[in-house]
């Protein structure tokens, strides 16, 4: 499955957002942030975001081998690297290569550690509207711990999605800007070996009826524009 993202401008405390959708393509772009305004200025209409390149080459990773469908038995820090479609618990660490721009050759302990219910009342500053009528948030945290040797400076991670009951993905929100509910913030300076941060994504569940239960990590290189393509890590 592809994934594309549909990018929406508005002008909030929280600044401007995207809602993340799973259409065509395997991309999460923000959109560029709204230029200051003394004068509020209606939503503009959501227009699909052309696919990105990954950020680095797959280097390796067969999505036909040693995939796994159940959990691995315990965190990945400093392990093994993450197989494609590896599945691990809420907690569990797994440990991924990572590069950023120009800190490349990097590697990080990632671990979705909760998953948290929100209040439909907490997304009213984001000024989504009928967008998210019905929707209840989930807050996802996950830890970032550096295990290799690259200084990780201003890197952002992203790249985490929540899951339905159904294995479906639940759709996202990216804020560009404050929300104090769930901080999604960039690495700090001197993120370098053993330095770790937590952030948190918002994903949204239809309905009440329906509960964000888990989440992947699509990041490059675990993703289907990687040559082979490959599977998403996963937790529950």
């Amino acid at each position: 499955m592809r994934r594309s993202t549909l990018a929406a401008a508005g002008l909030a405390v929280a600044g401007t957002l995207v809602l993340t959708g799973c259409k065509d393509g395997n991309e999460e772009i923000p959109a560029a942030p709204a230029a200051p305004s003394a004068a509020a200025s209606a939503p503009s209409p959501a227009q699909p975001v052309d696919p990105a390149a990954p950020s680095s080459p797959a280097g390796g990773y067969d999505g036909s081998a040693g995939a796994s469908a159940t959990p691995a038995p315990g965190g990945a820090a400093g392990g093994a690297v993450a197989k494609s479609g590896q599945a691990f618990r809420i907690g569990e660490a797994a440990t991924v290569p990572f590069s950023y721009g120009s800190n490349k050759g990097g590697q990080l302990a990632l671990a979705v550690t909760s998953i948290a219910q929100g209040d439909p009342a907490d997304l009213e500053p984001l000024k989504l509207g009928d967008k998210v009528k019905g929707m209840i948030p989930y807050y996802i945290s996950y830890t970032v711990k550096n295990t290799g040797t690259t200084d990780l400076s201003f890197s952002s991670v992203g790249h985490i999605k929540g899951l339905l009951g159904d294995g479906s993905e639940a759709q996202g929100v990216s804020v560009i800007g404050k929300f104090d509910k769930c901080k999604d913030n960039s690495l700090p300076k001197g993120f370098t070996n053993g330095q770790t941060q937590t952030n948190c994504v918002i994903a949204l569940a239809p309905s009440a009826q329906t509960k964000v239960s888990g989440a992947e990590y699509w990041g490059d290189p675990y993703n289907n524009l990687s040559s082979p393509p490959q599977k998403a890590l996963t937790w529950k």
